[in-house]
């Protein structure tokens, strides 16, 4: 997971200390806990992959770009992936992005007001980051992407099945 990707989960600006990361990590596993929320059990895989890739973290040595803070991405991301539930769609996460495929046309509208996007050559719905910002210009297919960030399927139980390990970046 990038480093930005992973400070925009846990609502976090890029100069914190490691007692602000744990804080944030306690306050967003507090409020994404699946007791607690639809959509916990992948939001906890998510804030806990954001939390490994930022447990060595030193904010001096981390270039970041001050258009690509969105210190509301974790609650976007819990919105996003209660949209897509409920309609036996193929849910996969790869870093701080969400894949959507299978039968989408019932979810059209959904997914289009939950701010997903329509990758043409993937064939799926797509969901990032707001103020996401490309560093390259080749096409990644799905096995690009899923080899580089990891990917995460959701079913609708709710249970997650790993097709690859999460990649720090």
């Amino acid at each position: 997971m990038r480093t930005q990707d992973a400070l925009n989960i846990l609502g976090l600006h890029p100069n914190v200390t490691a007692e602000d990361i744990k804080k944030a990590y306690r306050a967003a596993c507090f409020e994404y806990h699946p007791d607690r929320n639809a959509a916990g059990l992948e939001m906890m895989q998510a804030i806990n992959a954001a939390y490994e890739s930022l447990k060595d973290y030193a904010s001096s040595s981390f270039q970041f770009q001050e258009d690509e803070i969105n210190l509301n991405y974790g609650m976007e991301f819990n919105a996003a992936i209660k949209a897509a539930m409920g309609y036996g769609l193929e849910i996969e996460i790869c870093g701080a992005w969400i894949w959507v495929s299978g039968d989408t046309k019932p979810a059209k509208d959904t997914l289009k007001n939950a701010r997903y996007k329509w990758a043409r050559k993937k064939v799926k719905w797509y969901f990032r980051p707001e103020k996401y910002r490309s560093r390259n210009r080749r096409s990644w297919d799905m096995g690009k992407i899923r080899e580089t960030y990891g990917s995460r399927k959701v079913n609708e139980a709710g249970r997650q099945s790993s097709s690859g390990a999460l990649a720090v970046r």
